[in-house]
């Protein structure tokens, strides 16, 4: 630890000798001098002292000592986001020339981050409980066990954008029962209960699913249905049901025509069944309901199945296309209409239930990773059953074990062993196992304070735990804990080495599914819901092609270790047959994805893929205010406030009166003055992505007249269409890399960042920027942060220790 010590004192000490020399130097005079000359013309006329006792701005800016910056930094910080986007000065406004305006936030920041480096203060975010995603991934890793976290636990609550932030974490009585109860479930899971009563699970597929076509990873020759990861407790019998659709009049669909269904375990076939035909669709008009329970009779079947994981999949053969009962007007989704109980037949449900009739535990992956010894007599069993639960809970708490919490956990494996209903070696190991899954130490990430002072590095085991669920949304792998423990971890060589080596890991995917699907707002899509009416052929089957497009980007990104900058400007994407048919991409056939060139620059990065442009529209159109939105927050960096109360809605189309386009709309929407400021904003960069409809479709029409996609932006920058507006957003790199390393310190931090942050955030952009933007520099750049390795104590404690001294 002596070198991080001595590094800590020397920034110190050259911080303070460069903030002396600057601000004690002529230059450094006469440049604060222009530069109060520059923020008095152009500035003070609004940010003045009057304006802001009036209410009329939030903060004023001719009264401030720009001698020592430092002590303003919060205020400061805002100028330098507003200028360096442009937004400030307003539009209409008088404004600098650009070398004037990059003089200004140069100088700024050059101070702000003396300032910074002087006086570091990392921040600290409070007890970190967490999230349902890494709850599951945790059980995984630990147990080699996947659970289904959603019907265990609550949803998790969201802050900054995130589900994984502290504060929003909490812990009610009614929660902590949800995890006790988990605790139990998944302890009689991994290691096995015989006395486990018969249950069911039930896999539901969406009504807008197309299951006319292929799904990807199901069976070759299949069509339509569903495949399920499904974790069998014991060994024994398991009834197996799937249930077909019914229409809005508790019609059966699709049976004039016979078709077979499959049910397979693991790839082998367990079921064939064959429904629909003449004799079906007679009894059908007869009998609705009769002939419904009939036919999902059918489609029932009980078999023995070994416990552990095994892949489930109900699905069609896929028939003959010679006969099909085609419509004369053809849609792409195969479920447009609720109440047509003709054409292809939709699986709807599939639910597995038991065991029964269980015939033992099994050898599951479970018991293989938890019982790494097994005691050959009852004498060994004490000795055994510490080896297994000190190995689970040096896991399980990412830290070694004292003797004292595993005396704790030995108490409940006793109790377990001694149960007189269900005892035994394994029955005790499955208590102490609920003991462990329980522990505060477990659901929480626990660091421990440093004293009163400065601010000082966390130890090598809670680096560890930062970097895996900052990586991995999971707990440290063995090889973390060992290199923590021979205190190796936090060496920059070694550090270095441990997150390109996550990276590269599978288990990165979380960055994906957990920072870039909440950052980009993909995990939106499940709710996209467009009108049917307007858009019939959007199904589930393009609504999951768009999140696996952006996905398979931004992994990309990741694998490659590619430019950020190619999530905007990348010149190749990835797509299906659904897809492709979307975009307009010719010769691409099948449910499988693959890498395919971009040869229309409106499809290149992320303002051209239906992810962004679906969950940025309304069910019946488009929004150029939640576009423009989403680009001022997601690309620009720049928080949008919300809407006033009571804004009111755009105006309906009259009966009789001429189709408007949105532009029209929105024109008569911005003439209220509480609404025009942030329109004028975001309206012109919502209205250069109007060629893509609501559901990412491309079009040159809107309302019957020429789609208009001009705009200035509010640096008077004038675009025409989203090629003009990627290339003006993307003038000055720093601002979209800025906010992007904002984002990954918010998801590593579990905290909201401020403006004491911000100098961190410009060193990572720069030292990134000498290495061409990749993605591995941005994520060392987090880790080697301050606010990264370093912890304060809490605010309270330091105020104590304050007085004291003084």
């Amino acid at each position: 630890m002596r070198w991080k010590a001595l590094w800590t004192i020397l920034a110190v000490i050259l911080a303070g000798i460069a903030v002396s020399v600057s601000m004690g130097s002529p230059q450094a005079a006469s440049l604060q001098t222009s530069q109060r000359a520059v923020l008095d013309k152009y500035c003070v006329t609004c940010h003045s002292q009057t304006a802001k006792e009036k209410g009329l701005v939030p903060i004023a800016l001719d009264k401030l000592d720009l001698s020592h910056i430092g002590s303003d930094a919060e205020i400061w910080e805002k100028v330098v986001r507003k200028v360096n986007a442009g937004v400030m000065p307003p539009p209409g406004a008088p404004h600098p020339d650009k070398a004037a305006s990059e003089t200004l936030t140069s100088w700024l920041t050059t101070e702000l981050d003396r300032a910074a480096l002087a006086n570091p203060n990392p921040g600290r975010a409070p007890l970190h409980r967490l999230n349902r995603t890494e709850y599951a991934n945790a059980i995984r890793d630990l147990l080699d066990l996947e659970i289904d976290a959603a019907s265990l636990l609550p949803p998790d609550d969201s802050a900054y954008g995130f589900d994984n932030i502290a504060d929003a974490l909490g812990l009610s009585p009614s929660l902590q029962e949800r995890y006790v109860s988990a605790a139990m479930k998944i302890s009689a899971m991994a290691v096995g209960d015989p006395k486990v009563r018969a249950d069911g699970s039930t896999y539901r597929i969406k009504q807008d699913v197309s299951q006319d076509q292929h799904l990807e990873g199901l069976p070759i020759g299949t069509v339509g249905g569903t495949q399920v990861r499904h974790t069998f407790p014991l060994d024994g019998e398991y009834v197996f049901q799937a249930k077909l659709y019914r229409t809005n009049l508790n019609i059966m669909r699709g049976l004039e025509s016979a078709h077979n269904v499959e049910f397979a375990v693991d790839g082998e076939r367990v079921l064939l069944a064959r429904v629909g035909g003449p004799a079906d669709l007679d009894a059908l008009f007869q009998k609705p309901t009769d002939t419904g329970d009939a036919v999902d009779a059918r489609l029932r079947v009980r078999i023995p199945v070994k416990a552990g994981p095994h892949v489930v999949t109900a699905t069609f053969l896929q028939e003959s296309q010679a006969a099909g009962p085609g419509r004369l007007q053809h849609y792409i989704r195969s479920s447009v209409d609720n109440f047509d109980w003709s054409g292809q037949p939709h699986i709807q449900t599939l639910t597995i239930n038991g065991p029964f009739a269980s015939t033992g535990m099994g050898d599951t992956p479970s018991r293989r990773r938890i019982f790494t010894c097994v005691p050959a007599n009852a004498r060994a069993e004490a000795a055994c059953a510490k080896q297994i639960l000190s190995g689970l809970a040096r896991r399980a708490y990412r830290q070694p074990i004292s003797e004292t919490d595993l005396q704790r956990i030995m108490k409940f494996y006793e109790s377990g062993r001694a149960n007189t209903e269900n005892g035994g070696f394994d029955a005790g190991i499955r208590t102490a196992l609920q003991r462990i899954l329980a522990s505060p130490q477990f659901i929480f990430r626990i660091e421990r304070d440093p004293a009163p002072g400065p601010a000082r590095h966390i130890g090598d085991y809670e680096l560890a735990s930062r970097l895996s669920f900052f990586l991995w949304s999971t707990i440290p792998d063995d090889r973390l804990l060992q290199l923590a423990g021979a205190g190796k971890l936090s060496r920059p060589a070694v550090l270095e080495a441990e997150v390109r080596r996550m990276l590269a890991d599978s288990r990165s995917r979380a960055l994906v599914d957990n920072f870039a699907g909440q950052w980009l707002r993909i995990r939106n899509l499940s709710i996209v819901s467009p009108n049917s009416d307007l858009f019939p052929d959007f199904d589930d089957n393009l609504r999951q092609a768009f999140r696996r497009e952006t996905e398979m980007l931004f992994d990309s990104i990741i694998r490659e270790d590619r430019n950020v900058l190619d999530l905007m400007t990348a010149d190749y994407t990835f797509v299906n047959e659904r897809l492709a048919r979307q975009y307009g991409i010719a010769g691409i056939y099948g449910s499988q994805f693959r890498r395919v060139p971009i040869t229309d620059p409106a499809r290149r990065g992320l303002l051209g893929q239906g992810s962004f442009l679906a969950v940025t529209s309304h069910a019946e159109r488009t929004s150029p205010v939640l576009r423009g939105k989403w680009v001022l927050e997601n690309i620009l960096g720049l928080p949008v406030p919300p809407p006033p109360p009571n804004v009111p809605p755009l105006k309906e189309r009259a009966n009789g009166e001429k189709p408007r386009t949105i532009r029209e709309q929105m024109a008569e929407h911005r003439a209220d003055p509480a609404c025009a400021s942030c329109h004028k904003i975001m309206d012109s960069i919502g209205f250069a992505l109007e060629n893509f409809d609501a559901v990412g479709a491309w079009r040159s029409m809107d309302a019957d007249v020429p789609v208009d996609a001009s705009g200035d932006l509010a640096d008077g920058t004038h675009v025409n269409g989203v090629v003009e507006l990627r290339a003006a957003l993307l003038k000055k790199p720093d601002l979209f890399v800025g906010t992007m390393t904002e984002k990954l310190m918010t998801y590593a931090l579990g905290r909201g960042i401020d403006y004491r942050d911000m100098p961190a955030v410009r060193t990572i952009v720069r030292d990134s920027g000498r290495d061409g933007f990749k993605f591995s520099s941005l994520v060392l750049g987090v880790v080697r942060s301050l606010p990264f390795q370093l912890k304060m104590a809490p605010e309270k404690e330091i105020e104590v220790a304050a007085n004291v001294r003084h």
